[in-house]
């Protein structure tokens, strides 16, 4: 297409969007809101009803269509109408005018996507280099698709973390702290989450007690209701609540289902009519890509209640909404509020993975003198852990979720700098300098001067993360960085990697242990170095570490050769997504990857004695497919019950990749440490190794693994008459007795077969089209 068909495309689409909006907001403000939402409300119920009992099969062959997302779509116009628009009183409910209504959203769902596609597809080269045309596509699609993309039953936690540097004011400005607002808004999203369920059974309850009635009475059910009621007032209350939030948006009604002060709920709602940009004259009025009025106020006052009408905003700007408004009305707060915000989004990496990070030497806003300009520099969070590094840059950028790209592509091109080229420069000139000399110090200031507070040695490092923190989820855009020109794997060797605060929180649950945690940052770096792959956010990445292991050799794999020019990896959180499902979520148990219990207790005992290696002794190990951890926890099984024979034994783990040489000690027994380290060199030799990991732990033959330790393993060059002994015994053990050979596949597990999408389901390439007509040919 030329660049004036284009134009024309690109203008008769906009047309027909102004249209098709003007014809959905005439639909909402002629009915009563109460009975509209309980209709959309409804058909997002039978929608999951049909869906636990609809195939794969079934929704290839064009089954239910994704209703959950079409009433998302309604619900933000819901919204936004009834903060433009006055209530009329001649409103009645037509279910026709529903169906209509449900029709003319998924025409302007698809208008919208249309008009992403026509409007960046000839995008020139910019700020984002070669990918602009396509980051400018995912910008415009993302703002139009993407809501709530977070685990409804971690919002509590988040919002205590968030807020808690506020406490103080809070209580002065809306008379409730931290932990209160917190658990209001997860009351709010509890309520949305399974209101509807709760109904039901209460409404089942209060049933079978007016049959209960109805029997002591004697008489036929509809004789006795209003008897039941006059007897049981608070019971009948109780029923006539459910039936409200089953059939008329009960469960939207934050006024009833949380504690929140209606001055806070007032700050975060539009009273009706109070709205007057969004449908106001112009281009792209009314359209999805103004900015919708819930991405501003989440809330809506519907006669004296306050009402959550689209969930997902309530949770994706519920939080902006709220400190906005506080600074609104307490406007001297505004410099300590920047300054706690500050010292809140530095340490939460730090503080969310405390137990991930046991021990780890953390210094905030550290100062160094930068090598190449000789000018002061600072960088947020410097983390140290055993011989792991991460390098946290925190940054804000809200400017991404209220200015459309349609509007100011600029803005939002500017947005994702200040989100990731910013915190990837900061970083990128720390790792420059650590690069510049063999130890270099690291300082606070204090009092207006800068003194020394550490010295770093880049060559203590096996892993060096570099990461660039987001208070709030910055999907897709966190996991599309790498993409951008300007990023490259730091010193030519180290990955960027984008993260929220939210990401943590699951984290920090799924990856319980240090070894957990910092294998999965290895793979998720060599991930982050991949170009031309694409998983959509960070929980999609924890999926695919769950399932598979090592998946950055997967992609590598099917990368090879150049034939392809862009893999999608989809639907891989789905693991994880299932475990916040449920009321039995807490309790899991969590996904995890499979390990034989004699490896688990090695890996315990490595994590309790943390000697300084561990880390990377539970990596080589945790590397390791199926075929050699079975290896593995065999030859711990079988020589450790000989330990009461042999105060020690050792065996050697080799193949395509470095041996690993495990020396079993009976408990209580010295360690004869020559003898460890004759032994391990020994072993490095005959199987002609350039490196060996090399642990020793003390057991005792019932299966106690009371310590564990890496050790070095030194590898003679040269023979000479001190080491004869060596070579020696390395022609021994070149005859396979204690050898275990590796040779095996990568992945933790048999690739794991993952559900693609439905023929008829949007390709999750991200261009709008169904699967059938797109990748899925």
């Amino acid at each position: 297409m030329n660049e004036k068909k284009r134009k024309e495309a690109a203008a008769s689409l906009l047309k027909d969007m102004e249209k098709t909006a003007s014809q959905v907001r005439e639909l909402i403000v002629a009915m009563p809101p109460h009975d509209l939402l309980g209709y959309i409300y409804a058909q997002r119920l039978m929608k999951a009803m049909t869906d636990q009992n609809t195939t794969e099969e079934q929704h290839d062959a064009g089954g239910p269509d994704d209703l959950i997302n079409e009433n998302q779509f309604l619900l933000e116009y819901v919204h936004a109408v009834l903060a433009t628009d006055a209530a009329r009183s001649d409103a009645t409910f037509n279910e026709g005018q529903c169906a209509e209504l449900f029709e003319l959203g998924r025409k302007l769902r698809k208008q919208a996507m249309f008009f992403a596609m026509v409007t960046s597809a000839n995008t020139k080269d910019s700020v984002f280099g070669p990918d602009t045309a396509d980051i400018e596509f995912r910008a415009k699609s993302t703002w139009v698709m993407l809501r709530g993309n977070r685990y409804q039953v971690l919002e509590g936690e988040f919002y205590r973390y968030v807020l808690t540097p506020h406490d103080d004011v809070l209580k002065e400005v809306y008379g409730i702290g931290a932990t209160d607002i917190a658990a209001g808004f997860q009351a709010m999203t509890d309520a949305s989450r399974s209101g509807h369920a709760d109904a039901i059974t209460e409404m089942m309850k209060q049933f079978d007690s007016v049959q209960a009635f109805a029997a002591s009475q004697a008489k036929p059910l509809e004789d006795v209701i209003e008897a039941w009621a006059a007897a049981n007032a608070n019971q009948a209350k109780t029923t006539s609540r459910a039936m409200d939030d089953m059939f008329r948006g009960g469960v939207a009604n934050v006024s009833r289902h949380t504690k929140l002060p209606p001055t806070l709920l007032s700050d975060l709602a539009y009273q009706r009519g109070e709205e007057t940009e969004f449908f106001s004259a112009g281009d792209f009025a009314g359209t999805p890509y103004r900015t919708l009025p819930a991405r501003k106020k989440p809330l809506i006052q519907l006669g004296s209640d306050y009402y959550a009408v689209d969930p997902c905003f309530t949770r994706d700007s519920g939080y902006r909404a709220l400190l906005y408004n506080l600074l609104q009305r307490k406007p001297d707060y505004k410099k300590t509020f920047e300054d706690r915000q500050k010292t809140m989004s530095e340490a939460a990496f730090a503080d969310v993975l405390a137990t991930q990070l046991p021990g780890a030497a953390v210094f905030h806003e550290v100062y160094y003198k930068d090598s190449v300009s000789k000018q002061w520099s600072e960088n947020d969070t410097l983390i140290l852990v055993d011989d792991v590094l991460f390098l946290v840059e925190a940054k804000a950028g809200a400017a991404a979720t209220i200015a459309s790209p349609a509007l100011d592509f600029g803005r939002h091109a500017q947005s994702v700098q200040d989100l990731v080229l910013k915190a990837y420069k900061q970083c990128e000139r720390f790792f420059n300098y650590l690069n510049s000399a063999d130890e270099v110090p690291l300082y606070h200031l204090v009092g207006g001067k800068y003194e020394e507070c550490g010295r770093v040695r880049r060559s203590d490092y096996r892993v060096m993360v570099p990461i660039g923190l987001t208070v709030e989820s910055f999907s897709p855009f966190s996991a599309y960085c790498k993409e951008l020109p300007q990023v490259e794997p730091l010193l030519g060797r180290h990955a960027f990697v984008s993260l929220s605060i939210d990401d943590l929180f699951v984290l920090k649950r799924l990856l319980p242990t240090p070894g957990e945690f910092a294998h999965y940052m290895e793979v998720r770096q060599a991930v982050a170095g991949i170009r031309r792959a694409h998983l959509f956010d960070e929980l999609d990445h924890l999926g695919a570490y769950l399932k598979k292991n090592r998946f950055d050799q997967d992609i590598a794999d099917q990368l090879k050769g150049g034939k392809v020019n862009m893999l999608i990896w989809d639907g891989m959180s789905d693991i994880v997504d299932r475990s916040f499902e449920g009321e039995g979520w807490r309790s899991g148990p969590f996904p995890t990857q499979n390990f034989p219990e004699e490896v688990q207790k090695l890996f315990e005992a490595l994590d309790a004695t943390r000697a300084r290696g561990w880390l990377s002794a539970e990596s080589h190990i945790r590397d390791l497919g199926e075929e050699g951890r079975n290896n593995l926890a065999k030859m711990l099984s079988d020589l450790r019950q000989t330990l009461n024979q042999h105060p020690a034994r050792y065996f050697t783990l080799s193949g395509d990749r470095e041996p690993l040489f495990v020396w079993l000690q009976q408990h209580d027994h010295q360690i004869d440490w020559a003898k460890v380290s004759d032994k391990a060199s020994a072993a490095a030799l005959a199987v002609k190794a350039s490196n060996v990991i090399g642990v020793v732990a003390e057991v005792s033959a019932d299966g106690t693994y009371h310590r564990a330790q890496p050790f070095a393993v030194r590898i003679p060059t040269a023979r000479t008459e001190e080491n004869g002994h060596v070579y020696e015994d390395a022609k021994r053990m070149a005859q396979p007795t204690r050898a275990v050979n590796l040779n095996q596949p990568k992945n933790v597990i048999p690739p794991v077969k993952t559900k693609r999408p439905g023929r008829n389901y949007p390709c999750p390439c991200g261009s709008g089209v169904k699967y059938k007509r797109c990748h899925g040919r």
